[in-house]
């Protein structure tokens, strides 16, 4: 599966990707607020290795996208697409710092949905985050996503509890948006 906006190309991720891909998810600029953060380079290759075998849309899995500038093979970051149900679907985005605040997150976003509500059909879109992430935050209520839920201290952040903050849209708010 592979989409394209105006900037970007979203693809599959490259073994060749595994350096770039762990440079950036293990900066701590980037890493703080993620669930995933690869302690090597060799666990990055492997999670690409693991990826190139999952089935696109296939039920409570996971499909990682890479982010490309739509003319080079630079990898900008990358946008997982979790096929929750028949329905629903969640979404995760990790950009590397140099390629943040120019706009590539909600390109990336906006494509997915179109995608998750055009071509895939389903009703809802959600993501989670941790609500000291006011960046992403921005991002998603940006993108039309509301916030539906706040949960209290409900993960571990290594030694501390973490809050999570669920936003989402729906089909027909996003089509409506997009139309309007």
């Amino acid at each position: 599966m592979e989409l394209a906006t105006a900037r970007l190309r979203l693809g599959a991720l490259h073994p060749g990707d595994a350096t770039t891909l762990f440079a950036y998810r293990a900066d701590p600029r980037v890493s703080r607020y993620q669930g995933w953060r690869p302690g090597s380079v060799e666990a990055a290759r492997e999670f690409i290795e693991r990826q190139q075998g999952v089935v696109f849309d296939t039920p409570d899995s996971w499909f990682q996208f890479a982010i490309r500038w739509r003319d080079s093979a630079e990898l900008a970051g990358d946008l997982g697409l979790h096929f929750v149900g028949r329905d629903t679907v969640e979404l995760g985005i990790s950009l590397a710092p140099s390629w943040q605040g120019k706009g590539l997150a909600a390109e990336a976003l906006a494509a997915m949905l179109d995608l998750a509500f055009g071509e895939l059909g389903r009703h809802r879109a959600f993501a989670s985050v941790d609500p000291r992430n006011t960046p992403c935050v921005r991002l998603l209520a940006g993108l039309g996503m509301r916030q539906e839920a706040h949960f209290r201290e409900s993960f571990r952040d290594g030694d501390a509890w973490a809050d999570d903050a669920i936003y989402a849209v729906l089909a027909r708010e996003w089509l409506a948006r997009a139309a309007g």
